[in-house]
Formats: C-alpha cells, structure tokens, sequence
C-alpha cells in the first residue's frame, strides 16, 4: 500500500467517523428544540427546508446535471415518506422516549431493508443476511422489551414512532439505490427535503421561536444533515462501501453516550444488551458486504 494510497483511506475513515459523529448528536439537538416547547412537526419543517436550500445551492455551485425525469417519481416519494415521514417519526419517539431509545430502534432499519429487498426485488437472503436480521430483530425486541418494563425511559408510541422511523429511513437504501447511482447526490437530496417541506407545510404552524430553538434546529440542518452527509460521501469516495457503513455504527452509540452526557439518560443493562445485538446484527452486514465488495468497487455518484 502506498502512502498515498494510506493516506486517503485515513482520511476517508475520518470522513465516516464526522459523519457518524453528526448523525449521533441528533437526538441531543433535537431535545433542545424540544425542551423549549417547540413541536416535533415544526422541528422537522424547518431542518428539511434549511437543509434542502443548502443541498440546492450546493448542486448550483457544482453544476450538477439536473434530476433525471424518470428518477423525478422515486425522489418524491422518497421526500414524503423519507424525509416528511421519517423525520416526524424520529423526533416524536426523541419527545416520547429520549435520544437513546430512538438511535436504537432507528437501527430497526435492516429489518425492513431485508424485508423490502425481498418483496420488490426477489433479493435471495443469504445466511450471513438472515444472521443479520435475526440479531437486529432480537436486539429491538430486547430494547421494547426493557422499555415496556420501564427497563429505560420509553413508552409504546416512543417505541412505535421509532420502529417507523427505521422504517421509513430504510426507503434510502430501497428508493436510493437507483436514485444515488444515477443522479449527483446533492440533487436527489435537495428534491427529497424541498418534497418533504412541502408537504410539511401545511400542517406546520410557524411562529416565533427563542434563539435556542434556532440554535438546536440550525444544528440539526447544518451539522446532522447537511455536513454529514456531505463527510459521509467523502468517505466512501476513499473507502469500500461496507468498511465505511461498518464505521457509521458508531452512529447509535455516539448518540446513546450523548444522551447520557448532556440530558443524563441511561441505558438499563438490558437495555444495553439489546443494543448490543443491535449493533452486531449491523456488524455482520457490513462484514459480508465488505467481502463481497473487495473485489471491485464502483466509484459512488459525487454530490
């Protein structure tokens, strides 16, 4: 391995780790806005449209190729559902259950990528794929487990929001893999947040907002969105795509030890064992995909 050549493969794996860094302070940004009284529907209004004007002049500045038309149907209902959806979903189980619970059950987000590759895709599951689900599957049903034992903070919406949350957040690997590959990234993402304010919109009620608020709903554009998704795809320029989604799983334990830090919530131990499993069953995807991505790796669509 030349220097270069390691050069590059360390800075793509610091990529990743911002990347999951920012991902991972999502739900103590959120509770900010939260804390002070802003509504989750609000929260998510205004992180898609801050994030979708900065994802717009983004391709502007890069001359980015337009959307194509036929890819223009899968980018909207990914913004209705993935983003729309998705970010409702993942700030009512933060209001409902904390920081902690929501990144874990987000990580349900396998289980329906498994389930929809099969259903729309006749994807065959591998054994590697079905020890995967098994662990992710089992890890949730600990995690829901502890929180209807009041294990951990949580409650049966919190739990319900954030099973839907990972799977509406599963359509970016469903609707995405057409849509990445053929189009600039920047592109598909400013169709999905700007469809996604849209449809917010009407059920938004905007009023005034203390700048602590601003501040929380800045970070959450800026910082989870806008700048991780921007590291993350400079990482997998440089790294195989499944070394790179196996460094991403830091994403739910940065999120649970932030949570812990900053608005002290705690993880029973089973609480802490189903997260685990959790983040195995994530593990043992990525490990398989690395292999199977070893051989040859298609450059990703720049944003």
């Amino acid at each position: 391995m030349t220097s270069e050549t390691s050069a590059s493969l360390r800075r793509g794996t610091l990529a990743i780790l911002l990347a999951a860094f920012g991902w991972g302070l999502l739900g103590v940004m959120a509770r900010v806005a939260l804390a002070d009284g802003v509504p989750p529907l609000t929260i998510a209004f205004w992180r898609a449209t801050i994030a979708a004007v900065l994802f717009t002049l983004h391709a502007a500045i890069l001359r980015a190729e337009p959307l194509r038309r036929a890819d223009r149907p899968a980018a909207l209902v990914l913004g209705v559902a993935g983003v729309a959806v998705f970010y409702l979903a993942y700030l009512k189980s933060i209001e409902q259950g904390g920081a902690a619970l929501s990144a874990i059950l987000l990580y349900s987000a396998p289980i329906w990528v498994t389930i929809g590759g099969r259903l729309f895709f006749h994807e065959r599951v591998s054994a590697r794929a079905a020890l995967s689900l098994a662990l992710t599957l089992s890890g949730v049903a600990v995690v829901v487990i502890a929180s209807a034992q009041g294990a951990m903070h949580g409650s049966a919406g919190a739990v319900g929001w954030g099973l839907l949350s990972g799977a509406t957040y599963a359509l970016y690997y469903l609707l995405g893999r057409r849509l990445f590959s053929r189009n600039a990234s920047a592109r598909v993402l400013s169709w999905a947040l700007g469809t996604g304010a849209i449809t917010m919109l009407p059920f938004v009620t905007i009023g005034s907002m203390r700048p602590a608020a601003w501040g929380g709903i800045a970070a959450l554009a800026i910082v989870s969105t806008y700048a991780a998704y921007l590291a993350y795809a400079e990482g997998v320029k440089r790294l195989p795509l499944a070394r790179a989604a196996t460094i991403a799983t830091l994403e739910p334990v940065i999120a649970v030890v932030a949570a812990y830090v900053v608005w002290g919530e705690r993880l029973s131990l089973l609480g802490m064992a189903g997260a685990a499993l959790v983040i195995a069953g994530i593990l043992v995807s990525a490990v398989g995909e690395s292999r199977r991505h070893v051989a040859s790796r298609r450059p990703p669509t720049t944003l």
